[in-house]
Order: C-alpha cells, then sequence, then structure tokens
C-alpha cells in the first residue's frame, strides 16, 4: 500500500476496536487490525486502565487509512470533520452497482446513528446523505455519475461554523502556505449570496490535496454550535525533525493545546506532527514515557 503522508485519527472512547469491527462490516473493501498497544507501564495516572489494551487500531477503506485512537472521555468527533464518501460507476461495476452500494452503506452507517442531511436527490447531486453513525463519527455519501472519472472514495471534508464560520478561504490560503509544493488547490465554489451565516465570498464547497491526499472544505450555510475539536484530528507522517519543526511553527497558534505531538491551528483544527518512523520509535524503551513529556516530538530524545 502506498505511503498515506495525512492520516485522519478519530478518537474512541475505549471502543476502538469494537468501532473497527464496525466499519470492516459497514464499509466496501475495509480491514481493521490493532496497529499499537498501551505499554503495561509507565502510564499517567488516568491511563492506568488502558495498560496492555489497544491504544490505536488502524482501518483501512479501500487503498484510505484511518486510525482510531483509544483514549477516554475527554473528546467525541463531530460533523465539523467528517468523511465524503464518493460512489462512482468506475469502481463499483457501474451506474447501478454504485447507487446499489450506496444504499447499502448508507444502512449500515445509519442503523443506530442520526441522519443529519436525508438521503435523497439534491441541487447537488441525484443521490446524496450526511449522517452521523452509532459512534459520532459523520459520513457524508454521494452518487458521483461522470462518466469515465474515478474520484477517490474517501476524503475528510472540512465543515467551517460556529467560530471558524467563513474562514474555509482563509484556511486553503494558510495551508498552501505552510506545505508549499505538497499543496495542490481544486475546484472551489463560493455561495454567490448570503446563505444564513455564510457570506457571498464563503465557500460552499472546495477542494485540496495535501501530498495527493484529498479533502474538502466548506463554510457552514447554517448556523452551528460545533467547530473542530480533537475528536478527529490530523495525523502528518514527516520525514525528519526539519519537517517536524516546519510543520509545527506554520500550524499551531494554541500553545495550551500543545501535548505529545498535537496542536490545535488557528481554525482549531487538530494535528498530529509525528515523525514517519514513529511506530518503531515507540519501541526504544521507555519511548512512551519521554513521548508524554514532550510538546513537539524531538526525535532525537524518543
Amino acid at each position: 500500500m502506498p505511503h498515506q503522508y495525512i492520516v485522519p485519527n478519530i478518537w474512541c472512547q475505549g471502543n476502538a476496536e469494537e468501532v473497527g469491527r464496525f466499519y470492516s462490516e459497514v464499509l466496501p473493501d475495509t480491514t481493521s487490525e490493532v496497529a499499537a498497544r498501551y505499554p503495561e507501564t509507565g502510564l499517567l495516572d488516568f491511563q492506568q486502565d488502558f495498560a496492555g489494551l489497544p491504544l490505536m487500531v488502524t482501518v483501512t477503506v479501500r487503498d484510505f487509512r484511518l486510525s482510531l485512537i483509544n483514549a477516554g472521555q475527554e473528546f467525541a468527533p463531530n460533523p465539523a470533520i467528517s468523511f465524503f464518501l464518493m460512489f462512482g460507476p468506475v469502481g463499483f461495476g457501474g451506474p447501478e452497482g454504485a447507487r446499489e452500494a450506496l444504499d447499502r452503506v448508507w444502512a449500515g452507517l445509519a442503523d443506530g446513528g442520526e441522519v443529519l442531511m436525508p438521503l435523497q436527490q439534491y441541487p447537488f447531486s441525484e443521490r446524496y446523505g450526511w449522517v452521523q453513525d452509532r459512534f459520532g463519527v459523520s459520513w457524508q455519501l454521494g452518487l458521483f455519475d461522470e462518466d469515465g472519472a474515478d474520484p477517490p472514495f474517501v476524503m475528510p471534508a472540512l465543515l467551517f461554523g460556529g467560530p471558524a464560520q467563513n474562514r474555509a478561504v482563509e484556511a486553503r490560503a494558510k495551508y498552501a502556505a505552510v506545505f508549499g509544493d505538497d499543496f495542490e488547490a481544486g475546484d472551489a465554489f463560493p455561495y454567490g449570496e448570503q446563505t444564513g451565516p455564510a457570506t457571498p465570498d464563503a465557500l460552499m464547497y472546495s477542494e485540496f490535496r495535501i501530498k495527493g491526499v484529498p479533502f474538502t472544505a466548506m463554510d457552514s450555510g447554517v448556523e452551528q454550535d460545533f467547530s473542530f475539536t480533537s475528536g478527529v484530528s490530523l495525523e502528518v507522517h514527516c520525514a525528519d525533525q526539519a519537517e517536524i519543526d516546519r510543520l509545527w511553527e506554520g500550524l499551531s497558534a494554541a500553545p495550551e493545546a500543545e501535548q505529545c505531538g498535537w496542536l490545535a491551528d488557528e481554525f482549531g483544527v487538530s494535528w498530529q506532527i509525528v515523525p514517519a518512523n514513529m511506530g518503531e520509535l515507540m519501541e526504544h524503551p521507555g519511548a512512551f514515557e519521554r513521548m508524554l513529556q514532550m510538546k513537539k516530538i524531538v526525535i532525537d530524545e524518543l
């Protein structure tokens, strides 16, 4: 499997294995496996109940990787970062196959969950719906019917609402500046007129890529009482300390949020800036305890 530069991490409240099994049953071509476990010793007081239990579960949806972080009750995902699933005829054996797959996945995700936008026809899509599953993770499902095109199946979707309202254009510019040549701007469609809290210049929909990883970004067209949290974070796999230092300096905007490689940017989006070989480094004796004392990860000290 090709290296994935940015891996979305979903905060799970002690049930990461259960969540992973659920996704492997509901999503097409999906597997889950325990990728790391908590050590038996050296844990902080609030982590003692997790000794020896899974720390991270890797979920692979087709070729796209998600990580489930097994932790406590501190955070939970919300619709500020959802996952857009694009069902196209190329990837699902034709238009009928794509529609059947979409409806099947929708039924699984909606079972025990909450429908945020009903599955139906909209001006922008023949068939689309937005659902929050039983574990609080949000998914947008859309039918893509452009002949010959094969869009990415999974795209993390950033929704700028609440305190981040109308900042999607600014965020795209910021990420372009921070990631430089690794940032590729895609289509961007403004609302064109005042739509709820969204100004005419705010983004109704946009796409971009960071080192090949696809994202969508939009400003909310309705008032929202939530915004970005650590419930879903974006883990960047850096080649070396110089890249860690550069991204940390460019993104971190909340010193109080800096811990164990985590940071929050000026829009509230949580990032984890880590070495690409973090799993290997964490096998060093005492590395977990040393990491707990860090804000920015310093490779030579692990």
